[in-house]
C-alpha cells in the first residue's frame, strides 16, 4: 500500500487532498464527512476583512478612502453581520470542528490591511485553529498605486500576523505581479510558512438590457492547473515555504501532478461541489491505484520529481520553449 502521508505548515497529513475555502466548510455535519472521506486537512470558509470592520467601527485608512470616493461601492457588499455567523460564529466553528475531527483545521482570512486581523488572528489560534491561511484579495484599481506599494502591503500584512501567532501562516495569493518569483521570495521573507497558489479574482460582467455591472461565479476547470504547475514547479527550491496548489483539481491526476511539480497539498473546492464530499473517496482510491501500478512507494518519493530543477529540459517552464510551443501548431485547410 503506498504512503500518501505529506506534510503541510509543519503538520503531518495522512494524504495530500485537502479541502479549500467553501461554503461546504461551514457545517460541522460536512467537515465530519470531509474525515469520513478522506481528507488530509480543512481549510474553513473565510472570515471576511468587511465583517471585522464592521465589528470593530474601525475602518481601514484605504478602504476608508475607497468608500469616500465611491460610496456606491458599498450597495456590493451583503450585509456582513449575518454572512458567515459573524466574527463569534466563526470561532464557533473552529471551536466546534476541533472538537469533531482529529484531521487539522486551518482558519482563513479574507482582506488586505491589518486592521483587526491581528486580533482575529490571535483569537482563531486561542479557538485551536491548527493553522491560519491569509486570502489576500486586492484590486489594484488606483493608477497611483505602485507595484511596491502593493507588494509592501502583501509583506507587511503577513510579517504582522506572523508576529502576533505562534501557529504557521499560509498566504494565499493571485499570479498577477511583475515578478512572480520575486513576490514569492518577499512573502518568504516576511515570514510566511506557506504559499497557495493561485487565488481566483471573480470578475465582473455587463448586463447589456440592464446596463449594469453583475457580479458573476464560474467555478474551477482541470484547464486551470497549468498555471498553478508552472510556477509551483519553478518555486520549488527556490522558497523555503511550502506551496498548496488550488484551483482546477478534479482528479487524482491533478494532485499526481500537482505533487510532481514541488506542492505539499493538492486543494479541491469545486469537485466536492460538483460531485458530493464523498467524491474525494475516489480520487484518492484512484490515487493509490495509479501509484502501484507505477510502482511508487510514497507521496514524497515524487514530489518535485517535476520541478524545473528536476526536469532534463527547463527550458519548458521559461521563454526557451515559447517559439517552439507556437510552431508546434498547424493551422489546417478549412474543409468545406
Amino acid at each position: 500500500m503506498p504512503d500518501l502521508t505529506t506534510t503541510y505548515l509543519g503538520l503531518k497529513l495522512k494524504n495530500p487532498l485537502v479541502v479549500s475555502p467553501s461554503p461546504l466548510t461551514e457545517q460541522i455535519g460536512n467537515i465530519l464527512r470531509m474525515e469520513d472521506a478522506g481528507a488530509g486537512c480543512v481549510v474553513l470558509h473565510s472570515l471576511f476583512e468587511e465583517q471585522i470592520l464592521i465589528e470593530s467601527q474601525q475602518l481601514d485608512s484605504m478602504l476608508s478612502a475607497g468608500t469616500e470616493s465611491f460610496a456606491e461601492s458599498l450597495s456590493y457588499f451583503p450585509d456582513m453581520q449575518r454572512y458567515n455567523f459573524g466574527t463569534d460564529g466563526y470561532l464557533e466553528v473552529i471551536r466546534k470542528a476541533k472538537q469533531a475531527v482529529n484531521i487539522p483545521i486551518i482558519a482563513s482570512l479574507n482582506g488586505v490591511s491589518t486592521g483587526g486581523w491581528i486580533r482575529y488572528a490571535k483569537e482563531m489560534e486561542e479557538a485551536g485553529a491548527d493553522a491560519l491561511e491569509l486570502n489576500i484579495f486586492f484590486v489594484a484599481n488606483d493608477s497611483r498605486l505602485t507595484s511596491d506599494q502593493v507588494e509592501e502591503m502583501y509583506t507587511s500584512l503577513v510579517s504582522h500576523v506572523k508576529a502576533s501567532v505562534r501557529i504557521p501562516v499560509a498566504v494565499k495569493l493571485a499570479p498577477y505581479f511583475s515578478s512572480m518569483a520575486n513576490m514569492a521570495r518577499k512573502l518568504d521573507q516576511a515570514g510566511a510558512d506557506g504559499l497557495v497558489l493561485f487565488n481566483r479574482f471573480y470578475q465582473p460582467d455587463f448586463d447589456l438590457e440592464a446596463l449594469d455591472v453583475k457580479p458573476t461565479l464560474g467555478l474551477s476547470a482541470p484547464n486551470e492547473l497549468l498555471l498553478r504547475l508552472h510556477w509551483v514547479a519553478t518555486l520549488y527550491g527556490q522558497v523555503k515555504a511550502d506551496m498548496a496548489i488550488t484551483g482546477g483539481v478534479h482528479t487524482a491526476q491533478e494532485v499526481l501532478k500537482s505533487m510532481m511539480a514541488g506542492a505539499k497539498v493538492a486543494m479541491v473546492t469545486t469537485a466536492i461541489l460538483k460531485h458530493g464530499i464523498e467524491h474525494m473517496e475516489t480520487i484518492l482510491a484512484d490515487l493509490r491505484s495509479w501509484m502501484e501500478e507505477h510502482e511508487y512507494e510514497s507521496i514524497r518519493q515524487m514530489q518535485g520529481s517535476m520541478s524545473r530543477r528536476n526536469v532534463a529540459d527547463p527550458g519548458a517552464f521559461s521563454r526557451a520553449n515559447y517559439m517552439k510551443i507556437l510552431s508546434s501548431y498547424a493551422v489546417r485547410a478549412a474543409t468545406q
